[in-house]
């Protein structure tokens, strides 16, 4: 295995595949990986130089009903169940047939992967779905995670993996998982946490020596890299920063496809199918002004390369954007810093911060607007519907010192002792009271001290009156379990106190090009455009911009790029 295989110039002019997947994320390199499982020769061919797009940064959580995972954990579910749970999640904001296919094609899709592949998932025995409140929902059981994986299996591949966000990274690169935590942080205080943290620390350190990077892979890392193996060993040919100029349909399901890799092209031959997936149309400048809500989210914690070029090229052929999603994109809040090398993180606040007791979330008025627990998509929706005359935008996530050496905030680790670099450079704001800290950020003094008044009655009974925060199973997962009446509500008492500003962040496409339940593009008569198909966030998806649970994109996206392949191929799996 060698990285030079990823270079364009080892494949001839007019060289022939059977399926051409455009775009390297978990759903294209499933759709590749699915093809090959199949028979077929597989081109996949990917923009920028690493594989993975945003799946590589993300947790990698991949909601799939009803799998062998499922009833491992004893959870009671059903295919019917499920569908009833979508149904009225996401209603007619995407067809029904679509998630019909995918809760009937999804344990196929996760089984065929575990039983011919490295991919591997385990189940956690809690993982509630997000809209736990709807009849349907279930606390476990539905939300798969990859296996840890060692990418030393990779050898030389391993640098086409795309690396983790560094701040979601320790010691300059250690990634770290939801059962690595815990022992982290009581390291000090239990001698089998101490042992297992020793361990992890150390054999980083020699992987770091050895490979340049850590080989221990996990979250979406390990996913990529399990999905890398799995496409060398089955052939398939990857070609990495690579800008697919052309699309040219030449007959049936056949398309020449043009590519451009520095200053080497080749025209390529795709036999049965071209399948895109290359991430969603939200880099793409013109699109981006036109469909994402105004202000525009300055900042995306997404991977780069979603473009949207591609979209532009089969428009021409009759494909199209669906109309009916809630929301354009899936959001999360970020909040702004920049690193030492002089570049911009955006740190995606997903759960580990706003639901914790002591943090709460205002306004310019200095007002509690959302409930803080809900999931990271309904937060930044509520910053928009709420944000009359930037009265929401930014939102300002506003802690005593108490929780935040407790919980930590944004990038701002738990029991962090130094402040001072967080504090020069503006990403933290301190105030020695609450009057101070609202002069500071230009909040209303008035509304703020009322706001903590309030939280802080709160916290005594248990009961946000306001926004109902801590009610459901997700949201109290979201909490601190240790602490009661109610685990997301907290007095915010001891000074100083603290504050970050969020900002909406788009973390992937919702709206995309429509298919049917085969994943084929279809013209806006609803006809079939023979040959062309989509998953993963070029996809329309199946969840019309709705947020019900965890890994409802990764889920998605591995299961329509089966369905593309298995369609693709001609398999009977279709």
């Amino acid at each position: 295995m060698g990285v030079d295989r990823a270079n364009l110039a080892v494949l001839s002019e007019d060289d022939e595949f059977d399926v051409a997947v455009l775009g390297a994320g978990a759903a294209g390199m499933a759709a590749a990986v699915f093809a090959a499982l199949e028979g077929c020769r597989v081109l996949l061919v990917e923009r920028t130089e690493y594989l993975g797009g945003t799946s590589a940064f993300s947790a990698a959580t991949t909601w799939v009903p009803n799998t062998r995972h499922s009833k491992t954990l004893g959870a009671e579910d059903s295919q019917e169940n499920a569908l009833a749970f979508l149904d009225r999640a996401v209603g007619n904001h995407a067809p029904r047939t679509l998630r019909q296919a995918f809760l009937a094609k999804g344990p196929e899709a996760i089984h065929r992967l575990e039983d011919a592949t490295d991919v591997q998932f385990r189940g956690r025995p809690f993982h509630p779905d997000y809209l736990y409140e709807l009849e349907g929902s279930t606390a476990f059981g539905r939300a798969l995670e990859p296996l840890p994986f060692d990418a030393s299996m990779l050898g030389e591949d391993l640098k086409l993996v795309r690396p983790p966000i560094p701040e979601f990274t320790i010691l300059g690169g250690l990634m770290i998982d939801r059962d690595d935590i815990p022992h982290l942080l009581k390291m000090t205080k239990s001698l089998r946490s101490f042992a297992y943290s020793v361990r992890l620390i150390g054999s980083y350190y020699l992987q770091k020596m050895r490979f340049g990077r850590s080989t221990r892979l996990v979250m979406g890392n390990a996913l990529i890299g399990r999905m890398l193996l799995a496409a060398r060993k089955l052939g398939v040919t990857i070609v990495t920063g690579t800008e697919t100029t052309g699309i040219t349909h030449r007959g049936g399901a056949s398309f020449d496809l043009f590519l451009k890799q520095g200053s080497t092209g080749r025209r390529i031959l795709a036999r049965r199918g071209v399948v895109l997936a290359s991430g969603g149309f939200a880099r793409h400048p013109k699109r981006r002004a036109e469909m994402l809500p105004h202000p525009l989210p300055e900042v995306s914690p997404a991977a780069p390369g979603h473009t949207g070029a591609l979209h532009d090229l089969v428009m021409e052929m009759g494909a199209h954007y669906s109309d009916t999603s809630a929301q354009p994109c899936y959001w999360a809040p970020v909040s702004i810093r920049k690193r030492a090398d002089g570049s911009q993180a955006a740190f995606p606040h997903f759960v580990l911060d706003r639901s914790k007791p002591g943090i709460i979330s205002v306004g310019r008025d200095g007002k509690r607007f959302v409930n803080e627990s809900r999931s990271y998509h309904e937060f930044v929706s509520a910053m928009y519907a709420s944000n009359q005359d930037g009265a929401t935008i930014p939102t300002f996530l506003i802690c005593d010192a108490d929780a935040l050496h407790k919980y930590g905030m944004g990038m701002i680790r738990p029991g962090i002792g130094n402040l001072k670099p967080f504090l020069d450079d503006g990403y933290l704001t301190r105030g020695e009271t609450l009057a101070d800290l609202a002069a500071a950020l230009g909040v209303d003094p008035v509304g703020l001290e009322e706001t903590v008044g309030r939280m802080n009655s709160f916290a005594e009974t248990g009961i946000d009156e306001d926004f109902s925060r801590g009610t459901t199973v997700y949201e109290q997962a979201n909490g601190d379990p240790g602490h009661g009446p109610n685990p997301t509500l907290g007095r915010l008492s001891k000074a100083p106190f603290y504050a970050l500003r969020l900002w909406p962040g788009d973390i992937g496409s919702a709206t995309g090009l429509v298919t049917d339940d085969h994943a084929r593009l279809l013209r806006r008569d609803g006809s079939v455009i023979e040959g062309l198909y989509a998953c993963g966030a070029d996809m329309n998806s199946i969840m019309g911009g709705v947020y019900p649970g965890p890994g409802i994109t990764i889920g998605p996206g591995i299961v329509f790029g089966y369905i593309a392949a298995a369609t693709a191929c001609g398999s009977e799996a279709a």
